[in-house]
């Protein structure tokens, strides 16, 4: 083997890497059991506030010693492995920003009929579709008014400069687009500021592109009513005046006095660094050194002073933490002290010394340190003048417009127009603040504060000096729009996980795994023997770098991404059955060991190739196309087929060859005495059969068709919308009683509940109020539930689910999901599910040159997604009900690129015998590539059924659908590549040699 060298050094490599990465997570779990033993109360549980009071207390500070490298606990949290909420807990959001006020406030908030019916209407045809709100306004507009232009209703005062009665409704319509585009932009800056301050570890907000969606994950949320308001919280943007330091300089020298001397009475205050200081200081000079006449040296009584200013301290954090960078002026602190100076603003006594018309406010974001300068982040504290009444003199309602763009000295600048209103206040604010500074205040945060250069009398300002790049004059831009330019946001998706569910779900997870890997190891150790237990190392190599590689992206391990796992553990094991598959068939041949293991790697490798590649290609339309815990699935998946094919076919390589240097003397065997000939001299005519297998399945699609068309089957909340909660009872329940006394509760909408795991945990979906997407609607639903269960079953609803006792039930878990996300999930199942036949398509007929062999693979394919569709309906008409939801779509696509797998690898053999016997009959050939390949086949189907099995029993009710879909598919698809695509590709074929 060529570059051996290169694999062992780039697998210490990778190790490496894994250990380091890996390692932040064992020390965030080893301070999360100190916080948890620090803050645990005499009944045993937890007090969840001082518990995460400790954690902020060392957000900032280092807790982790690498090699001489400090990090924080803030650094070792960004770094770790992640749970997803469904492992841990927390809340799940999606989040529309609704175009109609952006449209009604850039018209000036025209009263036009014609307008208003065209917005309305739109509104009504957008629901439960992806099509664009501004396209659907503009079409409605002109068919209730064709004879108006845009002009006619977005042509006003504040829009003087943009739009006139001459500009085009194309004009129009690009300057409304424009300002939809900011609208969702500022939406996202604003919820990212609100989000990041919330007090939740390792929050993630991102922007869904080509929609008006924000998805935000809150893990370890226990309040999820707050995060809806804190979420849909109006946007409040405020000019206040900003006092001179002068001015403060009274009331910071009034707080210090007090703190300071409040330190001098409690020494106790003092941090552990300044009472180790003291301590070490006493030690030295042999004793208390209060009123000790002895130390008469230089020496001690310089560190009598040193004791001295520790004892009677003479400034508070206050002044203390103050950072000299004069070139900012003002309050600067770092930003990893602001915990602190919180605190000490917030004592009532030192509330008492602030003046009523003055309140302290945080920069939004830390200063621009420019390339050359390097240090902590630095964050101003601004004291802000305030009105008695506490409401600001001018607000963001009074702005009519704001520009980025370069000045005449080519710098970043933003120009601002207020309306009439708002142009009387500014000049009279401004003409009273010349020379001092005026802060734009956003949800309580500074995100500027320019110097006033003289009074602006007209309302058009311009801001310019304090922008590194245009992109900053740009966000300010958007974010002084946030008054005039509203952009309410509707939560569409809400999903809450209480973290008792996730603490369950984990435990499933991880049995799942490790009962998975028992059994495959047993099984290859008994099948393969010393071959077998190189394989075993070389799975464990690759969970180990799936799970480095997870930590080291900063990709969040959930659920479907244990399923991943799970799959990729009896999937890694294809690689291996090939390779020693063929080493022993070129030892029944009558090769030597060294040649038998060269050519068993050299002749498995193209089709270990071909079939990752397939998979690799499920993967990445997977993780293109899918949303949520289908992301996650995708994303285990792709790293596990790269890790496995790395080490199925690399590191294992490196360790056959290592052990086989004797030659046919090496201690090394890749069989046992019942396996070394088991499978082979098979003379098994498939072909002939094919009649009878099409006959079969089209018996039992039919009937699937059937059950479908009569029956259906359960769809879950993601494909059809509405509310779902996941109940816990104290005992076991009766889903049909349920049912029939919640229908009446929910007015007869559909409602459907069943057992979710355990006799006494319920999952009841529900229609009810699917159309109104609001708070309201949802407290609502939430009531009519709880109100409805508690006098059907007389037991009493209690909210924390870790207390839940006899006569008790509680809300283990909830979501929501609007018509039009269902609606596009449903779209992009269908996208994923046609791309990904199609790219397969294109992947055979390039590989092995003939269409017969691509069109085979993929009517197997379609005769495999059919055939399970087919067996959830029939199972649900037997009254087995399993849910087919987004992780469903992830096992149907997983199902294709595990058939195409198997395919693959058949095809190849053909392709090779096809080649070493030119111009033979072809279904003997086909046949006997078969037989060759059936012991490979019915292997790795075997290892792979056992951990989909493990999976089934043991991975919980959320993945049942999901392993039951796979559980069929890899039966189904082990018998499609036999009796449906190779049959396929020979009646596809007018040649019969």
């Amino acid at each position: 083997m060529k570059n051996k060298g290169f694999i062992v050094f780039l697998t210490i490599l990778i190790s490496l890497l894994c250990i380091y990465y890996l390692s932040f997570t064992y020390i965030s779990q080893n301070i999360q059991k100190q916080a948890t033993e620090a803050t645990s109360l005499s009944d045993g549980s937890v007090n969840v506030s001082e518990k995460q009071r400790y954690l902020d207390s060392i957000w900032n500070e280092p807790v982790y010693d690498l090699f001489g490298i400090e990090y924080t606990y803030k650094e070792i949290k960004e770094t770790e492995l992640n749970l997803g909420l469904d492992l841990q807990g927390g809340m799940h959001v999606t989040l529309e920003v609704s175009p109609i006020d952006i449209i009604k406030g850039l018209s000036g908030n025209s009263g036009d009929a014609d307008f208003l019916a065209a917005l309305a209407q739109a509104k009504e045809n957008v629901k439960g579709t992806q099509l664009n709100f501004v396209d659907e306004f503009y079409s409605e507009f002109k068919e209730i008014a064709p004879q108006k232009e845009l002009a006619q209703i977005f042509a006003t005062a504040a829009n003087r400069g943009r739009i006139s009665l001459q500009s085009t409704d194309a004009e129009i319509l690009d300057i409304i687009n424009t300002e939809v585009e900011s609208a969702i932009d500022r939406s996202f800056n604003i919820l990212r500021t609100r989000i990041d301050r919330f007090g939740t570890s390792q929050p993630n907000i991102q922007r869904l592109q080509g929609t008006g969606r924000i998805q935000i994950e809150l893990p370890g949320v226990d309040n999820p009513q707050r995060v809806r308001k804190l979420l849909q919280g109006v946007a409040k943007l405020e000019f206040w005046e900003v006092y001179q330091q002068q001015e403060i300089a009274p009331v910071l020298v009034s707080i210090n006095s007090l703190i300071s001397a409040e330190m001098k009475k409690n020494p106790g205050s003092l941090t552990e660094e300044e009472q180790q200081n003291k301590d070490d200081i006493t030690a030295l000079l042999g004793g208390d050194t209060e009123g000790d006449s002895l130390a008469t040296s230089e020496e001690d009584s310089l560190r009598k002073q040193q004791l001295d200013s520790l004892i009677n301290p003479k400034s508070s954090p206050l002044f203390e933490l103050l950072v000299n960078a004069p070139q900012y002026g003002g309050l600067i602190y770092n930003a990893k002290d602001t915990a602190k100076i919180n605190r000490i603003l917030e004592r009532d006594d030192v509330q008492a010394l602030i003046p009523a018309t003055m309140k302290f406010l945080w920069d939004v974001q830390p200063k621009d340190k420019g390339e050359e300068l390097t240090g902590p982040d630095l964050l101003e504290l601004y004291p802000i003048r305030t009105n008695r009444n506490g409401r600001a003199t001018l607000t963001g309602e009074t702005i009519s417009s704001a520009t980025a763009s370069l000045n005449e000295r080519a710098e970043p600048e933003v120009t601002m127009q207020m309306n009439a209103t708002g142009s009387r206040t500014w000049a009279k604010m401004t003409r009273e603040n010349v020379g001092q500074r005026i802060a734009i205040v956003l949800d309580n945060y500074v995100f500027s504060a320019p110097w006033v250069r003289g009074e602006i009398p007209n309302g058009s300002s311009s801001i310019s000096g304090g922008f590194q790049t245009i992109e900053e004059a740009k966000d300010l831009a958007n974010i002084l729009k946030a008054g005039s330019l509203p952009a309410p946001t509707t939560i569409v998706e809400d999903v809450v996980v209480g973290p008792t569910l996730g603490k369950v779900a984990q435990s499933q997870g991880l049995n799942s795994i490790m009962l998975g890997l028992v059994i495959v190891i047993v099984f290859m150790v008994a099948y393969y023997a010393k071959g077998g237990l190189i394989a075993n190392l070389a799975l464990f190599f690759n969970v180990f770098f799936i799970m480095g590689i997870l930590a080291q992206f900063g990709t969040s391990l959930t659920l479907p991404g244990i399923a991943g796992i799970v799959l990729t553990i009896g999937m890694a094991i294809d690689a291996n059955v090939l390779i020693f598959e063929r080493i022993k068939e070129e030892l029944r041949n009558g090769a030597g060991l060294k040649a038998a293991i060269s050519s068993g790697y050299s002749k498995a490798y193209w089709s270990i190739f071909d079939a990752n590649v397939t998979t690799l290609i499920v993967g990445i339309i997977l993780f293109t196309l899918g949303q949520g815990p289908v992301k996650g699935f995708a994303i285990t998946l792709m790293i596990g087929i790269v890790c496995s094919f790395f080490s199925a076919v690399f590191i294992t390589r490196v360790i056959v060859e290592a052990f086989s240097k004797k030659g046919d003397n090496a201690k090394i065997s890749f069989a046992n005495a019942f396996s070394k000939n088991a499978l082979t001299n098979l003379n098994i005519d498939f072909l002939s059969k094919r009649k009878l297998a099409y006959t079969f399945s089209s018996i039992f699609i039919a009937i699937g068709i059937v059950a479908l068309v009569v029956k259906g089957i359960t769809l879950g909340v993601d494909f059809k919308g509405g509310r779902s909660y996941v109940i816990t009872f104290d005992e076991a329940q009766t889903p049909t009683e349920i049912k029939t006394s919640l229908s009446n509760y929910f007015e007869n909408a559909g409602t459907e509940v069943k057992t979710f795991g355990a006799d006494n945990v319920l999952k009841i979906t529900t229609s009810y109020k699917i159309d109104d997407e609001t708070d309201e609607a949802d407290a609502e639903v939430r009531d009519v539930l709880i109100n409805g269960l508690s006098e059907t079953t007389g037991l009493t609803y209690i909210v924390d689910g870790s207390q839940l006792s006899d006569g008790n039930f509680t809300i283990s878990s909830s979501s929501k999901v609007s018509a039009t996300i269902a609606d596009d999930i449903k779209n992009s199942s269908y996208q994923s599910a046609i791309i990904a036949l199609i790219c397969i398509f294109i992947y055979i007929v390039f590989r092995f040159r003939k269409w017969q062999f691509g069109l085979g693979a993929i009517v197997a394919l379609f005769h495999d997604t059919l055939f399970v569709l087919s067996a959830f309906a029939i199972a649900n008409m037997f009254g087995i009900s399993f849910e087919a939801d987004q992780v469903f779509v992830a096992a149907i696509l997983t199902i294709i690129g595990y058939s195409i797998n198997d395919t693959v690898v058949v095809f190849d053999r053909i392709r090779e015998n096809m080649g070493i016997k030119s111009g033979s009959e072809l279904i003997p050939v086909f046949n006997e590539s078969l037989n060759n390949t059936v012991s490979r086949t019915l292997i790795t189907s075997l290892t792979t059924l056992i951990v989909v099995i493990v999976l089934f029993l043991f991975g919980g009710a959320v993945l049942q659908g999901f392993s039951f879909a796979l559980l069929v598919g890899i039966i189904v698809g082990t018998y499609s590549s036999i009796f449906i695509a190779t049959p396929i590709v020979i009646d596809l074929n007018k040649k019969t040699k």
